[in-house]
């Protein structure tokens, strides 16, 4: 069986997956079969695997950096929130139902046999696990029925590591009182600290850390940079939404719905120069971009009405008119069309009328859509015409279904690689495109296809504008990741506490 060891953080977004993902890669160069498990996520990012399964995208970036395909055995609970108050429960990559919270915490313990089933199964098969614990093993209101923090690692047997964000300030309170909260038992499962994201004089800390291993008798294995690269996020806690950027060359804006999911379909056009993306919350911020994205929702219908109240609907109509190019995928999709219908309640019920920008008719079905997908771009109209026989891969996932109307014409011709069937997918009209497909900007081709079409439409010249293979980029990004936690975490250490266990 495989040795363990666990990532547990102070507190959400305190750097655990990028800390996991950044082991699996070391273990990885180091000769080692390694694989990433995290047994409950909660993220609208998620990812469908080559057997048509939905996963968390975490573990799918982790399984990148570990240098094996990804597997719902990695995260076999995904819970992905409709609402303030209910998620949608994903169990081994399928679903069995929306719970509240309060229903689900009452019924999360009756999962154990399938997490533990899916933890063995990659036990079996690997050297080493990863686990990734959530939010904070402290949380005293979860803490009888945890599944995910302590109670993983005592039925994974794992060794912990202990991370704090000093970004965020308060790091030694962190850490300490994380520590203090824990019971006695736990406390012995901690086999070291990381201070996470600093920015400095390393020297500076000298005192406190000393100071920390004394309180805690735990010690520091390690104080890890901010790290400015770029993988993939897992959920609304990204920074990407907050930064702040020149407007490049060719503008594009994503907008960010208050269900947002899977903007990690973004992040291969952040990496052209000149590009400059910007996720756009308010209508003040939209200004005049060259393509607006709606992207995947939770909650189509309910983030078209956020759409309508704020004003931003009445923004991107008017962009639209004036020729700017709106590009929608999945919920982003079945917004531009003329209506969506819900007969079976998956979402609000009831009916809505569409942005009116694409000709289809959407309707929400009981039974999700998850497969795998290889495909190309139709002849489009001539403001998409450089994408025309472009190859693209993706995943779909999604409940609805959208059927063309009069003068809606197909955008891509796609094969499912879980089936083999094949269809026309997606819709244009005009300077307005649409499909189902996540992730198909990845290649470098249908990337560069859009931005040459932009630079067409302004009369300039894009042609020494490059994008990059994302594929081939990414894994450049996961060894400066292990290169860097090489200098900063003692992974001599680190190997003695994966060698002792607990």
């Amino acid at each position: 069986m495989a040795k363990t060891i666990m990532i547990q953080g102070t507190m959400s977004n305190a750097g655990k997956s990028l800390l996991a993902a950044g082991l699996c890669r070391i273990f990885h160069q180091d000769g080692y079969r390694v694989a990433p498990f995290k047994s409950q996520n909660m993220a609208l990012n998620s990812f469908i695997t080559s057997e048509g399964l939905e996963m968390g995208r975490a573990q799918v970036m982790q399984a990148e950096a570990a240098g094996i395909e990804p597997s719902v055995l990695m995260n076999p609970i995904l819970l992905k929130p409709t609402n303030d108050v209910g998620s949608q429960v994903i169990v081994n990559g399928e679903v069995i139902g929306t719970m509240s919270a309060r229903d689900y915490f009452r019924y999360k313990k009756k999962l154990v046999p399938d997490i533990m089933k899916a933890f063995d199964m990659l036990a079996e098969q690997n050297d080493i696990i990863v686990i990734e614990g959530a939010g904070s093993p402290a949380e005293i209101n979860l803490k009888t029925e945890d599944i995910v923090n302590m109670g993983m690692a005592k039925m994974a047997k794992a060794p912990v590591l202990l991370v704090g964000d000093i970004d965020r300030g308060g790091v030694f309170a962190q850490l300490y009182g994380t520590v203090e909260l824990l019971e006695e038992d736990e406390k012995d499962m901690v086999k070291g600290l990381i201070i996470n994201k600093f920015r400095g004089d390393k020297t500076i800390l000298d005192p406190g850390v000393a100071m920390l291993e004394e309180k805690c008798k735990i010690p520091v294995v390690g104080v890890a940079p901010y790290l400015d690269i770029q993988v993939e996020d897992e959920d609304s806690l990204t920074e990407r939404f907050d930064r702040h950027q020149e407007i490049g060359v060719i503008d594009m804006a994503v907008i960010r719905v208050p269900r947002i999911s899977n903007f990690t379909d973004f992040n291969p056009l952040e990496s052209i120069p000149g590009v400059s993306l910007r996720y756009v919350k308010h209508p003040s911020e939209l200004g005049n971009p060259d393509v607006i994205f709606l992207p995947g929702t939770k909650n189509t219908m309910e983030d078209l009405h956020w759409l309508r109240e704020s004003g931003m609907e009445t923004l991107i109509l008017k962009a639209a008119s004036r020729g700017t190019f709106i590009f929608g995928i999945c919920g982003g999709y079945q917004m531009l069309g003329e209506t969506l219908s819900d007969p079976y309640g998956v979402e609000a019920g009831g009916s809505i009328r569409g942005m009116g920008l694409l000709p289809v008719d959407t309707v929400f079905a009981e039974k999700k859509t998850r497969t795998q997908v290889t495909g190309r771009f139709l002849e489009l109209n001539k403001e998409f015409a450089f994408l025309k026989n472009v190859e693209f891969t993706g995943y779909e996932i999604h409940m609805g279904e959208s059927t063309w109307k009069d003068g809606g014409h197909a955008s891509t011709f796609t094969r499912d690689t879980v089936t083999g069937s094949e269809k026309t997918e997606g819709t244009f009209y005009h300077n307005v495109c649409g499909t189902y497909v996540h992730g198909i900007f990845d290649r470098e081709e249908v990337a560069l296809g859009l931005v040459r079409a932009v630079g067409e439409k302004k009369g300039i010249d894009v042609s020494d504008m490059e994008g990059v293979d994302f594929a081939a980029f990414k894994e450049t990004q996961y060894d400066i990741l292990a290169a860097e936690l090489r200098k900063h975490l003692d992974m001599k250490k680190i190997y003695e506490i994966l060698d002792e266990g607990i």
